[in-house]
């Protein structure tokens, strides 16, 4: 009894690729495999650019939040004085402080004094936000610290003040520069309260990395700002930095036994939520119409495959004949099918991860190419376009497109193993 080849043996891959490198007139569909291919090529790299875009962006933003701002602030409910005024600031502050960086996770708590100010200097004049913090507590925020780009001196902090680069661009100050502060409450007089101004010198310029932080923000020594914002004893309330600022959550009831009844607790979570569930909503559409995208792509395989399969009918009926079965008829076309989508994503995944690493060259390419102002950070709120090569990524785009490939691919090879052999050599 003869014995029965196994599946996928080595005449099915030579007949497979016999007929995916034969010319037209030999009824080959070289053409059709060349435009499956660049489809799935294009279709693949465009989903792993636009996941890698989409990491990076994720990364960037979360990471320029967790660098210059609190992971947790902590705040007082307040007390209501006779007049109707809530005092919403934490007297005993460095009590509250000592007992929240007991709490395990906590790696840094420091005190703030946070108010709205106008900034001027040189005929020019913008609203920031000053914030009043110890000179070793701003040397320990990442963010500000080690910016990607800074000016000047941190030491010399208790001298002066800190101010973000568009803030300095704006008002056109540099290090060693004086500028006015003025604060509308200011000095209680009998006739009321008249605007506080005060002179300061400018001892550091940062970059945070998010626009909306250099546009908007200044530090000043946390004595001084006591009182320039009339906090003489206070504190408005505590910036808390922890080792895991993912799972912060988990923290916050830890942080509520430890401030007190009176306290109230806010996550970076809690301030960026609606923006990271934005992007997460962003993400899963943009996922399935890329998805879709891909999946029209492999649809010319179809294509290609029916026009195959009708042109080598003479062939499948010899072959049916000569005692090939069914399933070796089947494989066979399948493996055209299939290694059209297995070039295609390999490719694809070739490009996508080239557009990834080098992004940057290829945006500044792109920048250049249309003038510049390509990308306005005013809008996005960083400065350029990040890309973050993920393998998870990969991984999803490669099943994606690999799954889908080798689905469409099916239904036109058993259409062909199926085909009488009788019916194929009739006119032949």
């Amino acid at each position: 009894m003869p014995k029965t080849p196994p599946p996928f043996a080595a005449f099915e891959w030579l007949i497979a690729w016999r007929y995916l490198r034969a010319r037209r007139a030999e009824g080959g569909v070289s053409v059709m495999t060349w435009i499956s291919l660049i489809g799935i090529t294009l279709a693949v790299f465009a989903l792993i650019a636009t996941l890698a875009v989409r990491s990076g962006f994720r990364s960037e933003f979360v990471g320029t939040i967790l660098g210059a701002n609190a992971h947790v602030t902590v705040y007082s409910t307040g007390e209501v004085d006779p007049l109707g005024n809530v005092n919403r600031t934490i007297a005993d502050y460095p009590a509250m402080a000592e007992a929240v960086a007991q709490v395990p996770g906590v790696t840094r708590v420091a005190p703030l004094i946070r108010g709205q100010v106008l900034l001027s200097a040189q005929g020019e004049s913008t609203g920031v936000e000053a914030f009043g913090i110890a000179a070793e507590d701003l040397q320990s925020l990442p963010g500000i610290a080690q910016a990607e780009q800074s000016a000047g001196d941190l030491s010399r902090f208790d001298e002066g003040i800190a101010i973000g680069s568009e803030v300095a661009r704006i008002i056109g100050v540099s290090v060693g520069d004086r500028v006015k502060l003025t604060s509308p409450d200011g000095l209680q007089t009998a006739m009321g309260s008249s605007p506080r101004v005060n002179a300061y010198e400018v001892v550091y310029v940062f970059t945070a990395g998010r626009y909306d932080i250099d546009r908007t923000r200044i530090y000043m020594p946390f004595a001084e700002a006591q009182a320039f914002f009339n906090r003489e004893g206070v504190a408005d309330e505590l910036e808390v930095m922890v080792d895991n600022p993912e799972t912060v959550d988990q923290l916050v009831p830890q942080l509520f036994r430890a401030a007190g009844d009176q306290a109230l607790i806010w996550t970076w979570r809690d301030a960026s939520g609606s923006f990271l569930r934005a992007l997460e909503v962003e993400d899963n559409v943009m996922f399935i119409i890329l998805s879709i995208l891909v999946l029209i792509a492999t649809m010319n395989i179809v294509s290609g495959l029916i026009m195959l399969v009708k042109n080598k009918g003479r062939d499948i009926g010899i072959l049916r004949t000569i005692g090939l079965s069914e399933g070796s008829v089947l494989r066979v076309f399948f493996i055209c099918g299939a290694f059209t989508g297995l070039i295609g994503t390999a490719m694809g995944v070739l490009l996508g991860c080239l557009f990834a690493l080098y992004i940057d060259p290829i945006f500044s390419f792109v920048n250049y190419a249309m003038g510049g102002g390509v990308w306005d950070p005013s809008i996005r709120g960083i400065y350029a376009l990040p890309a973050e090569l993920h393998l998870s990524d990969v991984l999803s785009a490669v099943a994606l497109s690999l799954g889908l490939s080798f689905f469409v691919t099916y239904f036109p090879a058993r259409r062909a193993a199926r085909m009488n052999p009788v019916e194929a050599l009739r006119y032949e």
